[in-house]
């Protein structure tokens, strides 16, 4: 039999047990409740375990609860995070917060589509590849990414498009193309929608970046030709780089 000593108020519903034996332990006030534990100041050698047990339960409730309190959470992080505590506690855990609707999948889904929706230039690929490696099931993520009209991403590709094309200071139409047609799948994008945007636009060769990756060759390689070779020369690098001839 362990006989208590004394009670000391920690913090919210958490107190501070001493024993006769001058051991400490931490107790929610749920559990000082459901064993008596202020009417006997007593605890059973065979209960003490259940009670450490059933404390380490709501413990971990605890904790998961102000962890999502900042931002919705997956049960794939709460797992991860509650990783100190037995299998018990975390299913414990995970079901309780299931059933006070703080754990909900299809909300956290809405929540991040949206999000990536209106604060990121990111395509459906992408955000499916995220959720994926956040533990949701494609089919889950599908049945509320597949309701945003096409028009969503298409507007997306042409900003990033009309960006990169008015920014162009180095490169050639053609690679300027291909240099975009790659960042947006990167983004994840569908091809077909990037080349649907793409198509509607001209890439021709900028005079201005043509003559200045000119006049870059050309001192490169005047060291090493000269007269009709080294303007031979230049031509073929320019073609290389996705330069057509401007008179």
């Amino acid at each position: 039999m362990k006989k208590i000593k004394s009670y000391k108020l920690k913090k919210g519903s958490i107190y501070e047990i001493t024993l006769e034996t001058g051991e400490k332990i931490n107790l929610y006030d749920d559990v000082i409740l459901k064993y008596g534990l202020l009417l006997s100041k007593e605890i059973d050698d065979k209960d003490f375990k259940q009670i450490l047990e059933d404390n380490s339960y709501l413990e971990s409730y605890h904790i998961a609860l102000k962890y999502i309190s900042y931002k919705l959470r997956t049960e794939k992080e709460i797992i991860k995070r509650l990783s100190k505590y037995s299998k018990q506690a975390t299913n414990y855990t995970l079901n309780r917060l299931k059933e006070e609707g703080y754990l909900n999948d299809e909300l956290y889904i809405k929540s991040y589509i949206n999000d990536a929706i209106n604060l990121k230039v990111v395509g459906p690929n992408k955000i499916l590849y995220e959720l994926k490696k956040l533990g949701f099931k494609e089919k889950a993520i599908h049945n509320y990414l597949d309701t945003f009209a096409s028009d969503v991403w298409l507007d997306k590709i042409k900003k990033v498009t009309l960006k990169k094309i008015n920014s162009n200071h180095n490169l050639s139409g053609l690679l300027l193309k291909q240099k975009i047609m790659q960042e947006l799948l990167t983004r994840g994008f569908f091809k077909e929608d990037i080349m649907r945007v793409l198509d509607n636009y001209e890439f021709p060769d900028n005079k201005d970046v043509y003559e200045k990756e000119y006049t870059k060759l050309k001192n490169k390689l005047s060291k090493k030709y000269s007269g009709e070779e080294l303007e031979y020369q230049i031509n073929i690098h320019l073609l290389k780089k996705g330069f057509k001839k401007i008179d």
